[in-house]
């Protein structure tokens, strides 16, 4: 008898935060988020670099704007994996409680459903927390699974992805109105440097430190509990003292690959410059 092996092409939007490089390797397609300056818009990484971003957040006094990608910016995506040759598609998209990106991407499955069955996955969180179920995702894809296993691996991968990220600010967080139940920290910040995490899909206040330093050590300590981590992520928004958190992780983790990347512009929109953070996948 002869196997019949079903090509399954993995999708994302930029809001994964995944280096370019591993993006290419993985042949995994990114449909980009947009951001707005005023009457100037711009593809997410494609248009608009890190560093051009916060180089433009620093000249300007209003924050800009971030809209999801159109549901015929996916379709296309979509329909060009069908020509491709693929089966079918996984697209796995930044949590539908902060972005209408998840509801995009299924307007758009529906679209094309004549031409290729599309699944879109939820991934219930943000940045590299999205980016590591798409990155599980492509490899089990190369492995030659099938949608409806992927689908089932990436749910309960899920499930065990932790993220925590330290603001410097939370004036980006609370005018992007992503702030879950952060919010009772607006207006008695002072010197405090929360600690947020995603939750249910929503970003939640899990920490408050004292200072920079002990931020990061809490950062550090979350990962010393876990054990192994067969993948360690540190997402960025220019962190100066981004080795100060680097460092003692690869102490820690000394076999594990740390994926280190910087935070798009997307994800930079609410988080502000200086934040940092750490994503994992508990055993």
């Amino acid at each position: 008898m002869i196997k019949i092996t079903m090509a399954v092409k993995i999708v994302a939007d930029s809001a994964c935060d995944l280096p370019e490089e591993l993006v290419q390797s993985a042949g995994v397609s990114v449909v980009p988020l947009t951001v707005r300056f005023g009457d100037e818009q711009f593809f997410d990484r494609g248009g608009l670099s890190s560093q051009e971003f916060w180089e433009r957040c620093a000249r300007q006094s209003s924050l800009p704007e971030t809209s999801a990608p159109s549901p015929g910016q996916f379709s296309e995506a979509f329909i060009k994996a069908a020509e491709e040759g693929n089966d079918a598609v996984v697209c796995i998209t930044l949590s539908a409680e902060l972005s209408s990106t998840f509801q995009s991407a299924r307007t758009a499955a529906a679209s094309v459903a004549s031409t290729i069955p599309v699944h879109v996955v939820d991934s219930r969180t943000a940045t590299m927390g999205t980016g590591l179920q798409v990155l599980h995702a492509a490899e089990l894809a190369a492995s030659s699974l099938n949608a409806d296993k992927i689908i089932s691996a990436i749910t309960a991968l899920s499930k065990r992805i932790r993220l925590f990220a330290v603001l410097d600010t939370m004036e980006y967080l609370k005018r992007g109105g992503r702030i879950g139940s952060a919010k009772a920290l607006v207006g008695s910040l002072l010197s405090i440097k929360p600690v947020l995490t995603t939750k249910n899909g929503l970003v939640e206040l899990v920490s408050k430190q004292r200072t920079r330093a002990r931020s990061l050590q809490y950062l550090v300590d979350k990962v010393a509990r876990c054990g192994n981590i067969t993948r360690l992520a540190v997402m960025h928004a220019q962190a100066p003292d981004l080795e100060e958190l680097i460092a003692p992780l690869r102490k820690l983790q000394p076999k594990a690959q740390i994926i280190v990347n910087g935070i798009g512009p997307v994800i930079g929109t609410h988080v502000g410059p200086g934040a940092v953070g750490i994503v994992y996948a508990e055993s």
